[in-house]
């Protein structure tokens, strides 16, 4: 199945230093959001206090929130979850009060809404624990680009193409934090798997367009790169669009019917598809092409052999 009817001849590569341009601007205001607001932590990251509750109707999420706020709790983040009849209720930390004074204000707050509601969990989490959840956010990135670096290093046997796959890989997760810290967006752990998540559908794609370079490469070994890379990135054309077309009405869906919990989860998502589609021809194949790439750099004749029948 083809998304276009017909054979498509778009010239991407004579347009890449436009792109590199726009990317470039993205990139500056992204890690500048990012050093002067910085992300808005959730609770995950900076400790808190998380509660969970189950009314005897359907609970009034604005009530609840207006009793916490109310009780003297800060920015209050209430949410339904599993049934329209149990909350869960996310605060920030207070140090300054022991676990059953917060526990015998959260209940009061609600009782005020109903009654008869059940304050099943109270947990109060540290920062230490917010500190060692985010180093390990950290080191989980740290080494998923490391290896992403080796493998297309030794899958293709260049340099150039390991570059340009590493910064399309950077490129898509450092545009996720920017939008973050732009729009101050609840930043939690389920947005670190959504940024992982988009890391490897980033490099699936890249890896797509790579091998069709590839093949190309070895069957027009005397035509001009530029040439090359347009010809394979038009010919995965089709399979791209039709796959982030299919993914995303699935996180569209989430994104407007997912509630709170899971927004930052699909907007990070939805940021990282367009981002994604966009650095595997604008990025990855660009920087390879103008490092120089040629299919002696792909085809070293001694090595060829040894690597066909990796995936």
């Amino acid at each position: 199945m083809e998304f276009f009817k017909g054979e498509t001849k778009f010239p991407f590569m004579a347009t890449r230093k436009v792109w590199y341009t726009l990317s470039a601007i993205l990139m500056i205001g992204s890690v500048v959001s990012f050093a002067t607001r910085g992300l808005n932590l959730g609770i995950d990251f900076t400790g808190g206090i998380s509660a969970t509750a189950s009314f005897a109707q359907a609970a009034n999420v604005d009530a609840v929130r207006t009793k916490l706020t109310d009780a003297g709790f800060k920015e209050p983040q209430v949410t339904t979850f599993g049934s329209s009849r149990d909350v869960t209720v996310r605060l920030p930390p207070d140090a300054g009060q022991s676990s059953k004074v917060i526990r015998d204000k959260i209940e009061g707050a609600l009782k005020a809404v109903d009654p008869s509601v059940q304050v099943k969990q109270v947990e109060v989490v540290g920062p230490q624990v917010g500190n060692e959840l985010r180093n390990s956010a950290t080191w989980a990135l740290f080494f998923t680009l490391l290896l992403i670096g080796f493998y297309i290093a030794f899958r293709f046997h260049t340099w150039r193409l390991s570059l340009g796959a590493i910064l399309a890989v950077i490129h898509d997760p450092v545009l996720v934090l920017g939008i973050f810290s732009i729009t101050q967006t609840s930043f939690d752990l389920a947005v670190v798997a959504a940024i992982l998540a988009v890391i490897g559908y980033s490099l699936n794609d890249t890896v797509v367009v790579f091998d069709r370079i590839r093949e190309r490469l070895e069957t027009n070994r005397r035509m001009a790169s530029d040439v090359v890379l347009d010809l394979s990135i038009n010919q995965t054309l089709s399979r791209t669009i039709m796959t982030k077309v299919v993914t995303s009405i699935v996180v569209v869906a989430l994104l407007f019917l997912g509630g709170p919990v899971l927004r930052g989860f699909s907007e990070a998502l939805m940021i990282g598809i367009v981002a994604g589609t966009y650095s595997s021809i604008y990025i990855s194949s660009a920087i390879a092409l103008d490092c120089g790439l040629t299919a002696e750099h792909v085809f070293p004749s001694e090595k060829k052999a040894a690597v066909d029948h990796l995936p």
